[in-house]
């Protein structure tokens, strides 16, 4: 009996570069001692005659452009950062720490989906059928049957899956999942890529939705190469810690939607709750009459969220002044100081900093920029910013404050949840409608100057 052949070869871990001998450096990623060795299958060269599909070319507007069917979750909040449901045939990549819920919020997919008369398949290669059944028990809420599957080759798994052509399918973990044509083991690189392929044809060919879940590293992204990301069509990620009540699932890539839209979730007995007014969640508890404390609105998709920015700036005696932020880039803070002692005179030099998001959150947006100013200015001359006031807005290196996108949905938001007083660019208040002008007081600043004299 022949053996099969194998070859090995290298992968880079960080972004899938394949390459036949060692390197110190990736080529692809320029990271340094990222390269690990594999062993494959060595591809059968050349195919039999008549075995090639036959293809042809299709003109632009021969393509019907018929709406994705999707599938209610029942669960709105995830409707929402999918954009609209689960699409048939899509294949989503579930990222996030470990003990964050992951594979809870999954398992209330197919209970809702099973109550609602689809057929939905758990394929698990972690847990058992206990552990599984346990889980549930303590969700509640089942009154159909899931259909539940234990196993590590993706390939059995796949012929079962063919034969019963369920509507959704999951699948925990892909780092669990092995194929016999390739000689690794389980969760390296290649195996990965060659799971995460076979899942993405069968979605395609059977039309089936299909949820992956992925184990996250350290520096909290998915394991495994970077092309996993690419051959998916959503990649969802948890974030939040574990000890924390509350949960969010972003959405980083969507082809079927808009991305970085947002679910928020609270963790309960019962499993994860949605959250309908997060920006209400965000706030509840804030301190009205203390300094360093500011409400900036930032959007997330198509969601405002109204979040507080909090500061405190105290003298210090070293030599070295202390700064820190929680839930912000701590680069965009030492900026933003910087810009306030040139700009603004501020001597922050023999102070330290320390900026933090309240609620667990992290924002990137530039909008929050002029928050965290006004929050630091708050702080070093302990004078509180009145409790009805909203800021936003982004802030350049010669202290201008620039315009935003999304004002008036941003405004609306601050009127919802009872806010009088709004500063931001000046450039977007010049552009304001009048109905928005006659609900909520506004001012508009230029440069840093001028909000200083506002606040």
């Amino acid at each position: 009996m022949a053996k099969s052949k194998t070859k090995t070869v290298f992968f880079c871990k960080e972004c899938g570069y394949e390459s036949a001998k060692w390197m110190g450096q990736c080529p692809g990623c320029r990271q340094w001692n990222t390269l690990v060795e594999e062993r494959t299958a060595a591809p059968s060269r050349g195919k039999k005659a008549g075995t090639a599909r036959a293809q042809k070319l299709t003109g632009l507007f021969e393509v019907s452009m018929e709406e994705e069917e999707r599938m209610d979750s029942g669960i709105p909040e995830l409707n929402r950062v999918l954009g609209g449901g689960i699409v048939r045939g899509s294949l989503i990549l579930v990222g996030g720490d470990p003990g964050i819920g992951k594979s809870t919020l999954l398992l209330q997919i197919c209970r809702n989906l099973a109550n609602a008369g689809k057929d939905v398949v758990y394929v698990s290669g972690e847990e058992s059928l206990k552990q599984i059944k346990m889980r549930a028990d303590r969700l509640g809420g089942f009154e159909k049957e899931v259909s539940l599957l234990c196993e590590t080759d993706i390939n059995v798994a796949a012929e079962l899956l063919r034969e019963r052509k369920p509507d959704m399918v999951v699948v925990d973990s892909v780092q669990t999942m092995s194929s016999e044509e390739v000689t690794s083991a389980a969760g390296s690189v290649s195996q990965v890529r060659e799971v995460t392929s076979v899942l993405m044809q069968f979605a395609k060919e059977e039309g089936i939705a299909v949820f992956i879940v992925g184990h996250v590293t350290k520096e909290g992204v998915v394991a495994g190469p970077k092309t996993l990301e690419h051959m998916v069509d959503t990649v969802l990620y948890f974030e939040g810690e574990q000890n924390a009540v509350y949960r969010i699932l972003r959405g980083v890539k969507n082809r079927f939607g808009s991305t970085n839209e947002i679910g928020v979730f609270e963790m309960k007995q019962k499993g994860l709750c949605e959250v309908s007014n997060p920006s209400q969640v965000m706030l509840d508890g804030r301190p009205l009459d203390a300094s360093g404390s500011v409400v900036v609105c930032s959007m997330e998709g198509t969601r405002p969220l109204l979040i507080e920015i909090q500061a405190l700036v105290s003298p210090t005696s070293f030599n070295m002044p202390r700064r820190t932020s929680v839930g912000i880039d701590y680069n965009r803070v030492n900026l933003l100081l910087a810009v306030l002692e040139k700009k603004a005179g501020m001597q922050l030099g023999g102070c330290d900093a320390y900026v933090n998001l309240a609620g667990g959150m992290r924002l990137g947006e530039p909008a929050i920029d002029l928050g965290i100013i006004c929050a630091v200015i708050s702080s070093y001359r302990n004078l509180p910013v009145h409790p009805g006031t909203l800021i936003f807005g982004e802030v350049g290196l010669t202290g201008e404050v620039r315009g935003v996108s999304f004002v008036e949905q941003r405004l609306t938001e601050a009127i919802k949840m009872g806010f009088t007083r709004c500063i931001i660019p000046k450039t977007n208040e010049e552009a304001l409608e009048g109905s928005l002008r006659n609900r909520i007081q506004i001012h508009g600043v230029s440069n840093v100057r001028e909000v200083i004299e506002i606040l």
